[in-house]
């Protein structure tokens, strides 16, 4: 019998990022035995900036994962190898001992082979059977595989038969749903088993309107409003616990681990100033009631922020030096004739801080786009490594926390970040008359090399009075 060769290919963590020298795998989408196809999503793994979605290069079977979920792996390590394409032969395994003494005795001892003993994760060798090789023509009998063992069906052979009769998942029997990697990201959020899910798309594709009906039930149950708790939940489940359970170690790694060494370099190297103002917002809020039910915000987020995001764009057109940069090493300062203006946001895997490239170039109905799509993106765990540089000025909402004011860190590279508190409905001196009005509280840190005590009080005054009276959005444009 001619053994036929099959080649086995290697899939090594790439560099991700630029320049990222290791990434944590998240999550895999595959199994050894699954067949692969070239594009498709095969892990998520979390880099030192974002988390992505890795995809295979090339067509095969899953032979090993060399790695578990939740380690660090360098980049250009072998994560996953592939054996041959779907439908090539399989790697041939050892012939039972029994079988071998039916050779020509010419053979003499070269024909016993080593022993070799299974393998716990790809294709494995089946031990030695005192069973007789077949005759020609005869059905073969299945062997027995060492628990843990994987192996590939013959392509001229039927599949292995499985515990339980094979049931099609969603018009299909290869057991894996059909699902574009958003939409299993988004199922994988909402707790959806894509197995439960009856699809739409053609040839039985699951789509986001599937998930989102399947999780119609269930979305009864209110979400979490601190995000923060959903990460303590994700790290505590894979944090080694001391002795007399009285601790409990989190391993800092990924995007935790860069942002919190950028905040001390920010924190250290820029002489930070904060400075706060309270101020009655009540007609941006009726503003904002109004534009919910203008046309050409239909089907756009309309929220506070967005205003707000304005006023930070108005404020700068109106002050152009607060939009610098300190270049250490020139010692020189750039001035940015473009507001890339950054969103702090908490997601489950830390902080992130997208930014919206040109955001002085749009339209409030683009802005609202532009805001909209940066928030679900982050949620999703979708930013991308270049939507987090380039920054300019950066807007924090703490106050969706029920916080009212902070004094933020600055985002490195940066001049300022705003930092707004929560509108609350407070008894205010209006027209010589205490009323109950909307009040919230600013805070704007700002490097003073950069920002000095009055330019840095005129930006914040300017923010101040547009979100006072909105309609200096028009008079001030």
């Amino acid at each position: 019998m001619t053994d036929i060769a099959i080649p086995v290919r290697e899939f090594k963590m790439p560099d991700v990022g630029e320049g990222l020298t290791e990434a944590e795998i998240l999550k895999w989408y595959v199994a050894p035995g699954d067949t692969v196809t070239d594009g498709q999503v095969v892990c998520e793994v979390e880099t030192a900036k974002a988390a992505v979605e890795l995809p295979i290069p090339f067509d095969g079977v899953v032979r090993e994962l060399r790695f578990a979920e939740g380690t660090t792996v360098d980049v250009g390590q072998v994560i996953i190898t592939v054996g041959g394409a779907p439908g090539s032969e399989p790697e041939p395994v050892a012939e039972p001992a029994a079988a071998v003494a039916d050779q020509p005795e010419a053979a003499g001892e070269a024909a016993k082979p080593a022993a070799r003993q299974p393998v716990l994760v790809g294709y494995g060798v089946a031990e030695s059977s005192t069973k007789r090789r077949p005759r020609k023509g005869a059905a073969p009998e299945p062997e027995a595989a060492p628990e843990g063992t994987y192996y590939a069906p013959p392509a001229t052979a039927p599949s292995p038969v499985p515990a339980a009769p094979e049931v099609p998942v969603n018009g299909h029997t290869s057991g894996r749903p059909l699902a574009k990697p958003p939409v299993r990201k988004l199922a994988k959020d909402l707790g959806i088993d894509l197995t439960t899910v009856t699809p739409s798309g053609p040839d039985g594709i699951i789509t986001r309107e599937d998930i989102h009906a399947a999780a119609a039930p269930v979305a009864q149950q209110p979400e979490p409003v601190v995000v923060e708790e959903q990460v303590q939940e994700r790290v505590a489940v894979v944090a080694p616990v001391s002795a007399d359970a009285r601790e409990t170690r989190i391993p800092v790694k990924g995007v935790r681990k860069v942002t919190a060494q950028a905040m001390v370099d920010s924190a250290f190297t820029a002489p930070h100033v904060t400075e706060f103002v309270t101020l009655d917002v009540t007609r941006t809020m009726k503003l904002v009631a109004e534009l919910k039910l203008d046309r050409e915000f239909e089907g756009l987020r309309v929220n506070p922020l967005l205003l707000i995001a304005k006023a930070v764009l108005v404020a700068v057109r109106r002050n152009p030096e607060v939009n610098s940069a300190w270049d250490e090493a020139n010692q020189e300062i750039v001035r940015k004739h473009y507001v890339n203006l950054g969103i702090a946001a908490a997601t489950p895997r830390g902080l992130l801080v997208p930014n919206i490239k040109d955001a002085h170039t749009k339209t409030l109905p683009d802005l609202a786009r532009s805001l909209g799509e940066l928030v679900a993106t982050a949620r999703e765990g979708k930013t991308s490594p270049a939507a987090m540089q380039g920054g300019t000025v950066t807007i924090t909402n703490v106050g969706v926390f029920g916080v009212d004011t902070g004094t933020p860190i600055l985002n490195p590279g940066e001049s300022a970040i705003l930092a707004v508190g929560a509108i609350k409905l407070q008894p205010w001196v209006h027209k010589g008359k205490v009323k109950p009005r909307q009040v919230t509280t600013l805070a704007l840190s700002f490097d003073h090399r950069l920002i000095d005590g009055e330019l840095g009080s005129k930006f914040l005054a300017d923010i101040a009075a547009v979100l006072e009276q909105p309609k200096r959005l028009i008079t001030w444009a």
